[in-house]
């Protein structure tokens, strides 16, 4: 694995890369990093370029102001769009989990000449939903427990509000000091995902009309236990809107990292080995 820096406007965007072939752009969740795909970017590496990112404000992604701003879809989807320009004359393949794949359907809408197909797994559009009001309502109230009582009050009523569709960390002790690291960062980027930019990624409408165009490169996938949990539903609604079938992948949300070695290997039979 090597790592680097790309400087973009108003941030700079670290990187890590592994393997060689076409490149794969991976795309954390909202507060996630790079180092959530290590394991799946392991597996992935004999067969691509695997690429994974820290979003611009998160981890070692640093942005040019001191104070975090608030956090746009258009803005992260340029960001990947100029890293992939910086990486490759070639189309790309992308993964995006959570938030990351609202950022992938932005990328393949806005560019579809640069994606050769995207996997957007359960990407949290709440905006999409017939109860769209409620969810708002639901995401106000993570965002405003977030600032007056803290992340601890406010990832309860968010897990509450998703349905706990989501399968628990390890424990402390099982941690190798290189993945602490890591959940240290999270930790840090948990509050500033909540305040600048939950809501913003949940209010996200995709441009169905270039998501139909492009849809014979696009797949929308949900875990196989998220069930009929809150997240896996916009994904449902999107693939309805745009003429898709869903895509089942292991797991829940967050399947890439509980079900890396599955889960790399659907990726690898949809992309091609």
């Amino acid at each position: 694995m090597r790592s680097a820096i790309l400087p973009v406007p108003g941030a700079s965007i670290y990187h890590e890369i592994r393997g060689s072939g076409p490149v794969l752009l991976a795309l954390p969740g909202g507060g996630g990093d790079a180092n959530g795909f290590d394991e799946m970017a392991e597996l992935l590496a004999p067969h691509f370029t695997v690429v994974a990112i820290d979003a611009r404000g998160y981890s070692r992604s640093t942005l040019d102001r001191v104070a975090p701003v608030r956090q746009s879809v258009e803005v992260q989807s340029d960001d990947a769009y100029r890293l992939l320009r910086h990486l490759t004359d070639e189309p790309a393949y992308v993964v995006g989990s959570s938030n990351g794949a609202i950022v992938g359907l932005d990328l393949l809408a806005r560019h579809p000449d640069r994606v050769v197909r995207l996997i957007a797994h359960e990407p949290p559009c709440f905006a999409v939903l017939p109860d769209a009001a409620d969810q708002r309502t639901f995401v106000e109230e993570v965002y405003t427990l977030a600032r007056t009582e803290g992340m601890a009050s406010a990832s309860v009523r968010f897990l509450t509000g998703i349905g706990g569709a989501m399968k628990s960390a390890p424990a402390p002790a099982e941690l190798t000091a290189h993945t602490a690291a890591m959940w240290e960062r999270l930790s840090a980027n948990g509050p500033i995902m909540m305040e600048y930019e939950l809501r913003e990624f949940t209010s996200y409408i995709p441009d169905y009309t270039a998501l139909t165009a492009a849809r014979d490169r696009l797949v929308l996938g949900v875990g196989r236990e998220t069930g009929e949990r809150l997240p896996a539903r916009p994904a449902a609604r999107i693939a309805a809107r745009v003429n898709l079938e869903i895509t089942e992948f292991p797991g829940m949300h967050n399947g890439m990292r509980t079900e890396a070695k599955e889960f790399a290997s659907q990726v690898l039979d949809i992309f091609g080995r």
